[in-house]
């Protein structure tokens, strides 16, 4: 995102949501990984969440910390199905 300011142009940072788009579908490519998420870390700070499906050591040590400034939070969620898919 470009801010224009007088002659020049700033680089504005990214919103988590464009963060997030921009990177969701090469994460949910990784080994284990069955979600992306937003959520909030304990100091109420936008975090990204990173959902797997179960241990993968291999995968989480090739995640960032932190991307395009937001933390990245790893949480174990298990196998995730759609609700529509539980209900038949």
């Amino acid at each position: 995102m470009i801010f224009p300011f007088g002659d020049k142009t700033i680089p504005m940072p990214f919103s988590i949501q464009e963060v997030k788009s921009k990177y969701e579908k090469r994460l949910l490519n990784m080994p284990g990984i069955v979600s992306v998420g937003i959520g909030r870390n304990a100091n109420g700070n936008e975090i990204l969440i990173v959902g797997l499906d179960g241990s993968h050591p291999d995968t989480v040590v090739k995640l960032p910390k932190v991307l395009k400034g937001f933390q990245v939070q790893v949480e174990i969620m298990g196998s995730l199905s759609a609700l529509e898919d539980e209900l038949k």
